[in-house]
């Protein structure tokens, strides 16, 4: 018989044992389907500087974008199984595919504060639009969710959003193809319809594309303002452990692992990308078999 899901999280809270970190001085749980979830990361080591940080990319299975709400919810449940062992205080989806599909089992099972990247960006581009007009540039998935648009219309009923699916950034960025001409050359193809529309705001839907942001704001022009969750979702998180009283107001003790990253698939090749983009010292990613939680 299957060991249902209550089961398995009793039977693996009997491991826990005294010494594992509790309260403030627990990490931050951060998950992605690849590096993208790196730029949520960059922003809560620089905004929330003394917290611990687990994060996992699942390389193996990236991207999520072309794939079914079933299978991301099941990823993302694996994941945070994976990450609740390390005793974490908080979870950040640092995914806007997952984020889209996944939220509602992930807060349904979770008894631990979990945020996404969506609602933080959707708010923010509600609040500096200034014609009403707002792109979402993403993956299909995020798209087709339509979940920007109901957050955004949400907060305010007088703005029009324009999604467009962008599949072909998070390969280049899982590439390393930041500054490239066959990333310059996408990146006009898909957005120029959206610049025919006039929008002026632009939410960039998916945690790799903060990556090549000096290319897409290049290609909107001055007057379009970009809306970058990651920034948006760390701000959000900081204010949240602070009205829980989970905040580390001290920073790590020295010696402790204050940064651990862990992948489903070629750790050194992540390990290299990552460290090229945060410079607080990566030392070491580990490869998992996620499958297994």
């Amino acid at each position: 018989m299957t060991e249902t899901r209550a089961g398995l999280n009793k039977n693996r809270n009997k491991k826990w044992n005294q010494d594992v970190p509790s309260g403030k001085d627990a990490p931050i749980g951060v998950f992605d389907s690849g590096v993208g979830g790196l730029t949520v990361v960059r922003e809560i080591m620089r905004q929330i500087p003394n917290e611990k940080i687990i994060y996992f990319g699942d390389t193996a299975r990236v991207p999520y974008g072309s794939k079914s709400q079933e299978t991301v919810t099941r990823f993302s449940e694996q994941i945070v199984r994976f990450l609740q062992t390390f005793h974490v205080k908080t979870i950040v989806v640092a995914c806007n595919t997952a984020s889209a599909y996944a939220m509602d089992a992930l807060e349904q099972d979770c008894d631990i504060p979990i945020i996404g990247v969506v609602k933080p960006g959707a708010r923010m581009a509600a609040e500096v639009t200034r014609n009403g007009r707002i792109g979402v540039i993403a993956t299909e998935a995020t798209i087709n969710s339509q979940i920007y648009t109901q957050y955004i219309q949400e907060l305010n009923q007088n703005v029009t959003i324009y999604g467009k699916a962008c599949p072909l950034f998070v390969p280049l960025v899982e590439e390393g193809l930041l500054e490239d001409p066959v990333t310059d050359e996408i990146a006009r193809r898909y957005l120029t319809e959206l610049i025919d529309i006039d929008i002026d705001t632009l939410i960039l839907g998916c945690t790799h594309y903060p990556l090549i942001r000096s290319t897409l704001g290049r290609i909107m022009g001055p007057n379009v303002t970009l809306v970058n969750p990651a920034y948006e979702t760390a701000r959000e998180l900081r204010q949240m452990l602070k009205q829980m009283n989970l905040l580390n107001q001290e920073p790590p003790k020295l010696g402790s692992n204050r940064y651990q990253f862990y992948v489903s698939d070629k750790a050194e090749k992540f390990m290299n990308f990552a460290n090229s983009i945060i410079k607080y010292g990566i030392l070491s990613a580990k490869t998992i078999h996620i499958e297994k939680y």
